[in-house]
């Protein structure tokens, strides 16, 4: 009888999921899924920002490419992949980095903001995988996939991180408001007071340290082209 029992939730439950599939629009590339903006677009990679109203799902979407997420606000999502249940709530806040390495030549899910608060995450993709990584690294890994690595500099006020080097092109995000300074070896040195989102794509060698001048907390992330 137990084992009856199973086999009819089971059952259940792929039901569950094949009408919720039958009543869900077509995947689309995440490129024209209609909250994925694309803010940035080169040859190395593409940026895209997704700001999902609590209660919303994204429609179903197709990433082709590893990814890196970057979360900049505070709440709670679900993922569900094409074909299968959705998965549990997870909590997330700004700062968070998630890596997501393709296993196969695609990935189709869509997310649910359960959260009371709009998820807010920038997407970044390379648009290759190096055919040979750098074996430079520019300071601690805090995430990698086959096609970048990424770098935390949690900054208290005063603080300054190591003089690290990039030796390929990279993304640097600023997850809050600070003012930000950055210093070479040779001396030079720019302030910017940067805003919780805004980013810059850097091509090049470049060696500098980061510093926070200002009086609040901050958190800079730089995407790293592997």
């Amino acid at each position: 009888m137990k084992a009856k029992l199973l086999f009819a939730a089971f059952l259940a439950a792929a039901g569950m999921v094949a009408a919720q599939e039958a009543s869900a629009p077509a995947p689309v590339p995440v490129e024209s899924e209609p909250l994925h903006k694309v803010v940035f677009k080169n040859d190395v990679f593409t940026v895209m920002h997704l700001i999902l109203p609590p209660g919303a799902r994204t429609q179903y979407h197709t990433h082709t490419h590893d990814r890196i997420a970057v979360t900049l606000s505070e709440t709670s999502t679900t993922n569900q992949k094409w074909n299968e249940a959705e998965g549990s709530a997870a909590p997330v806040k700004p700062g968070d980095i998630g890596a997501l390495t393709l296993a196969e030549a695609s990935y189709t899910h869509r997310v649910h903001n359960v959260g009371a608060v709009a998820f807010d995450v920038l997407d970044i993709e390379p648009a290759q995988r190096p055919a040979t990584p750098s074996p430079d690294v520019a300071g601690p890994v805090a995430a990698e996939t086959p096609s970048a690595r990424v770098y935390n500099w949690v900054l208290a006020p005063g603080a300054t991180s190591p003089m690290h080097t990039h030796t390929r092109p990279y993304i640097i995000i600023s997850i809050a408001a600070l003012n930000l300074k950055m210093s070479s070896p040779d001396g030079q040195s720019g302030s910017h007071q940067v805003k919780a989102g805004d980013f810059h794509f850097v091509d090049g060698k470049i060696t500098h340290d980061l510093s926070n001048v200002g009086t609040t907390p901050g958190q800079i992330v730089e995407v790293e082209l592997k």
